[in-house]
C-alpha cells in the first residue's frame, strides 16, 4: 500500500449509468487534486472518457428490479466474481463504489469474509428512508466510510456507527458545464429552426427502454397531432443505442437519438419540453430549467413488491425534497399513456405552470449543495484522498 498519495490507485466500481457520471466527476476532480492518481475497475462511458478501462461493459450487471434480475443472474455472479479477483491482484489504496447498492454490497461482504483491509467508501447512500431500512447496519458491517448526496441521509447511518458525510449532488455542478456550438449541433443532427423540440428519456438499462419505449412513443404520437412542428431528441447511452434507434426506426416523427453526455446537454440547451424515466436525469432537467414529467414501470411483479415495499409517497427526488409533487410523476400502475399524454397537454398549455415547476424546482436543488460553499465532487475527493491517506 502506498504511503503517500502521489501514484494512489483507486479502485472505482460504478455498476449503472447514473453512478458512472457521478464516478466521472468525482474521478476528475481527484485527478486535479493530485494528477498522479490512477483508476481501475468498473465503469460506463463518462469514466471511459477519461481513459478509463473498464473491467467489463456495465450494461452486463445493469439491471432494476426483483423479477428482471432473474435472467441475468448467472452472468452478474461470473462478473462479480471476476471484480473480486482484480481486487485481490491489484491491491488498490481505496476501493472506491459507487451506488448499484445490490452489487456493491455482495462484493463487499465477500472482500469482508476473505479478511480485507484495503479501507472502502462507498459514495451515493441507499434509499433506507424509501424502503429497506435494513440497509444501514449493513452498510456500517461492510464498509469504513460512505458520503450521502442528500442532508438528511448520514443520521440513518451514523447511528450504527458508519462515518457517513453529505457531499452534495454534483447535478448542481452542471452548470459550469455551459456548452456551446448549437448551430453546429442542429446542423449535425439535422434539426430544423422554429420547431417544438421534445426530449425523450426512456433510460440507460435495455429492461427500461423495453418497458417505456412503448409507451413513450404513443405519448409522442398523440403530441404530433396536436404539434406538428413537433422534433424529437432521445439521449441515450452508447450500450444501448442501438436498441433504441431500433425502436423509433419505424416513426415517421422527425427525431434524432443522440450519445454521450455532451450532446446530452447540447439537447437540453434548445428542449422545450421533456419526457424522462424516474433517475437523475430529472435532476440535470431541473439544472437546465426545462419543464418535464417522469415516468417508470417495472414487470407486473416487481411493480407488486415495490408497492408493499415502498416508505415513500414519491419517487422523484425534487418531490421528496418538496414534500409535494413539483414534477408530475407516472410510476408503476399509473405509468400509461393517456395520463402523461394529459398532463404533458396540460402543461404546455399552461405558461404559469411550467414557470412555476422550473422556479421550484431550482429552488429545492439548492439543497443539494454542501453548506460550507465546497462544490460536491471536490468534497467527495477529498474524503476519498482523506481514506488512502488513512
Amino acid at each position: 500500500m502506498n504511503d503517500s498519495r502521489q501514484g494512489s490507485l483507486v479502485y472505482v466500481i460504478a455498476g449503472e449509468p447514473s453512478g458512472d457520471i457521478l464516478a466521472g466527476r468525482l474521478m476528475q476532480a481527484m485527478q486535479r487534486q493530485n494528477p498522479g492518481v490512477s483508476f481501475a475497475g468498473l465503469g460506463g462511458e463518462t469514466m471511459k472518457a477519461q481513459s478509463f478501462q473498464s473491467l467489463f461493459p456495465i450494461s452486463d450487471i445493469s439491471v432494476m428490479g426483483f423479477w428482471e434480475v432473474l435472467p441475468g443472474l448467472p452472468l452478474i455472479l461470473k462478473r462479480l466474481k471476476q471484480v473480486i479477483r482484480d481486487i485481490e491482484r491489484q491491491q488498490p489504496d481505496v476501493i472506491l463504489t459507487v451506488d448499484s447498492w445490490g452489487f456493491v454490497s455482495r462484493i463487499l461482504k465477500t472482500l469482508k469474509k476473505r479478511k480485507n483491509t484495503i479501507p472502502t467508501v462507498h459514495y451515493v447512500a441507499p434509499q433506507v428512508w424509501a424502503w429497506k431500512k435494513s440497509r444501514a447496519p449493513k452498510a456500517a458491517r461492510l464498509m469504513n466510510r460512505m458520503m450521502a448526496l442528500l442532508p438528511y441521509e448520514p443520521a440513518y447511518f451514523e447511528k450504527y456507527g458508519l462515518q457517513c458525510d453529505f457531499v452534495g449532488h454534483p447535478v448542481i455542478e452542471i452548470t459550469a458545464d455551459t456548452t456551446d456550438g448549437i448551430n453546429t449541433f442542429k446542423e449535425r443532427h439535422h434539426i430544423p429552426d422554429q420547431r417544438f423540440i421534445l426530449c425523450v428519456l426512456p433510460g440507460s438499462r435495455g429492461s427500461e427502454i423495453r418497458k417505456l419505449i412503448p409507451i413513450f412513443k404513443k405519448v409522442i404520437n398523440r403530441l404530433k397531432d396536436i404539434y406538428p412542428d413537433m422534433f424529437v431528441i432521445i439521449p441515450t447511452v452508447e450500450a444501448i443505442a442501438g436498441e433504441v434507434r431500433d425502436a423509433f426506426a419505424g416513426t415517421d416523427i422527425p427525431h434524432c437519438v443522440i450519445t454521450g453526455q455532451h450532446e446530452r446537454y447540447n439537447a437540453f440547451c434548445i428542449s422545450n419540453f421533456a419526457l424522462a424515466a424516474s433517475g437523475t436525469v430529472s435532476l440535470e432537467l431541473a439544472v437546465f430549467g426545462i419543464p418535464h414529467v417522469i415516468a417508470y414501470r417495472f414487470s407486473a411483479i416487481t411493480n407488486l413488491i415495490i408497492r408493499r415495499l415502498a416508505t415513500t409517497k414519491y419517487a422523484n427526488l425534487i418531490n421528496i425534497l418538496a414534500a409535494k409533487p413539483v414534477i408530475p410523476e407516472f410510476v408503476l400502475a399509473n405509468c400509461r399513456e393517456e395520463l402523461i399524454t394529459a398532463k404533458v397537454l396540460e402543461l404546455m398549455q399552461q405558461p404559469e405552470a411550467v414557470r412555476r415547476q422550473v422556479e421550484e424546482a431550482q429552488q429545492y436543488l439548492s439543497l443539494l449543495k454542501p453548506q460550507d460553499g465546497q462544490m460536491p465532487s471536490g468534497k467527495a475527493a477529498s474524503i476519498v484522498w482523506e481514506m488512502i491517506r488513512k
